[in-house]
């Protein structure tokens, strides 16, 4: 037995490091398309992301009062979720669930996977031969405004779609794959490692102002998302490794329909947020702390008070194709650190014996509903302004109108600002639904949230302070 279990265990060490070394030259293929873009577009833009040249917004209150308001209903949300409701009516929310009859469903899928590998196609065709005007082509617009800003919305205002439309997994399942073991204790960070890198990519290079740049990005993704999928093969590289699909399944979680069980099903927004099963290690909490994050970093680059600290700094000395990347593990590093902080706190508090790692990942999915607040509250405005320019590419791709802009009343900036305030209550009351679920005591579930709540009103003045604040113009250009 000792010779022939020798054999096997060596055999597994070599595939266990065969699997790490995959997934290293995946990390590191990302790192250099990241770094690549780095390089090549020299100075660092404030906002790579965005189209749109945005009016100064003002407020008819001073900031100091509007921030303090708006933290001031977070934190009411919490002192009347905890005293008004019980055990009994948290269940019946939380357990409320119509099952939809959805004809053709599979036709549907097909239909959605063509329209995906179309997508794509047409992204990198135009984006590499259509118009090299931004607002003229039809791959800047699809990325930016019918993907990023209106398909992601779907994903938690509806339900998570992106499984079917997604066009690499379409192609990956037509390839042959190598199944090879994906190594465990990589966990998710691999999927944190991308989020953080593709955001970066998206600040400091002109990827929604040069359509060449942005199809080489995506046909570099395109190859190393597929090398991934044959490696690994489709379900463990979208299921662990992929940003992106990580993503869409977190909002996915907020949204009203799901799948269960092969049937879909409509519950009432955010109860989704409550399942045990959502985040299941410290790699996954750190991923939903990044999402909050990014979205949270990708509107202050775009503000006054960054373009004044920026400028600064750069003339002080500091290379501004570090300056964004710092600022951006600097930021994700002292949400992250909060969030943990809270954690502790509450179970201090709690008197629980219920470990801290299981604290974290029981609470961290609240914090999607604010992801997808301040999401909805940054790209809505973005989607209906540039619609009509979308629309305009799509009926003739390759010599498309004249851009078409809707200008948005001036009370529209509240809506984006009642989106906030609402992911946030979202937030509050998964929170408390689950600390009742975690802790026999009344009094006991309430303390666990205190410092959980003071760091959520911390989200909430951090995003109303940037909501609330003009899109300016990147401060430096190459």
């Amino acid at each position: 037995m000792p010779t022939r279990s020798r054999p096997r265990s060596g055999s597994r060490s070599r595939s266990r490091s065969w699997s790490e070394r995959a997934v290293r030259t995946a990390l590191a293929a990302l790192f250099s398309l990241v770094l690549g873009g780095v390089v090549l577009v020299a100075p660092a833009l404030a906002h790579g992301g965005s189209l749109r040249s945005a009016p100064a917004r003002s407020l008819s209150v001073p900031l100091w009062l509007f921030l303090a308001t708006g933290g001031g209903v977070v934190g009411a949300s919490f002192l009347l979720a905890s005293f008004v409701t019980d055990r009994a009516f948290v269940r019946l929310v939380h357990d409320w669930r119509r099952v939809l009859s959805l004809p053709a469903a599979d036709a549907l899928v097909r239909v959605a996977n063509a329209v995906g590998v179309v997508g794509l196609l047409a992204v990198v065709g135009v984006g590499l031969f259509g118009p090299e005007r931004a607002l003229l082509n039809l791959g800047v617009l699809v990325v930016w405004v019918g993907w990023w800003a209106g398909f992601a919305m779907t994903t938690y205002l509806v339900g998570n779609t992106w499984p079917a439309l997604n066009p690499w997994r379409t192609i990956a399942r037509a390839l042959p794959t190598l199944d090879r073991p994906y190594p465990d204790r990589l966990g998710a960070w691999p999927s944190v490692v991308g989020l953080l890198g593709l955001v970066w990519l998206e600040v400091v290079s002109p990827l929604a102002d040069d359509p060449r740049l942005l199809a080489l990005v995506v046909l570099a993704y395109t190859a190393v998302t597929l090398a991934g999928c044959v490696a690994f093969g489709p379900d463990t590289w979208f299921g662990r490794v992929d940003p992106v699909s990580r993503v869409f399944r977190y909002y996915g979680a907020v949204a009203p329909l799901h799948r269960d069980g092969g049937r879909v099903k409509l519950r009432i927004p955010g109860t989704g947020l409550e399942d045990a099963d959502l985040v299941t290690n410290r790699s996954e909490v750190a991923f939903v702390v990044a999402l909050l994050w990014v979205t949270t970093y990708d509107g202050l680059v775009a503000t006054p008070p960054w373009r004044d600290v920026a400028t600064a700094l750069v003339g002080l000395g500091a290379p501004a194709v570090l300056l964004y990347p710092a600022a951006l593990l600097v930021g994700f590093g002292v949400f992250y650190g909060a969030f943990r902080l809270a954690i502790r706190s509450g179970r201090r508090r709690a008197e629980t014996y219920l470990p801290a790692p299981t604290l974290a990942r029981r609470f961290a999915p609240s914090l999607l509903a604010i992801a997808a607040g301040y999401h909805v509250a940054h790209y809505l405005g973005y989607l209906i302004e540039l619609s009509p320019t979308l629309l305009g590419a799509l009926s003739n791709p390759l010599a498309p109108p004249s851009p078409v802009a809707v200008v948005l009343p001036a009370w529209f900036q509240g809506v984006a600002l009642g989106f906030v305030l609402l992911g946030h209550l979202v937030a509050i009351w998964v929170a408390h639904a689950t600390s009742f679920e975690l802790f026999p005591g009344r009094i006991q579930a309430v303390r666990s949230q205190y410092a959980l709540t003071v760091v959520m009103v911390f989200y909430t003045m951090t995003s109303l302070l940037i909501v609330s604040r003009p899109y300016v113009a990147p401060p430096f250009v190459s």
